[in-house]
């Protein structure tokens, strides 16, 4: 797997409070970045999914596309979200040209 190196600028209580968390889950610091970056960018694309569901501009299969999970998945996260499965038969014809 190729690798990309990223630099970062945080604020030294930041880095402190890293540090603290690292230790306390025994890992180093550059494994806890890389986890909550992980973390951070599926919430981030969840969040980008389910605004599109909500606002009717995605399909729930296209929500879970751009949340990079699988339909079933999303199903299953909508309530997280406090989302509702609206799923009819535009629905379904959009998800079916795709």
């Amino acid at each position: 797997m190729r690798t990309v190196t990223i630099s970062l600028r945080l604020p030294h209580d930041e880095v402190a409070r890293l540090e603290v968390l690292a230790k306390e889950l025994g890992i180093d610091r550059p494994t806890l970045l890389k986890q909550a970056l992980r973390r951070g960018t599926e919430d981030l694309m969840f969040e980008q999914a389910c605004h599109a569901y909500r606002s009717k501009e995605a399909t729930l299969s296209r929500a879970a596309r751009i949340a990079g999970i699988g339909l079933r998945d999303m199903i299953l996260k909508l309530k997280e979200a406090n989302l509702e499965l609206t799923y009819g038969v535009q629905e379904l014809e959009k998800d079916l040209q795709v």
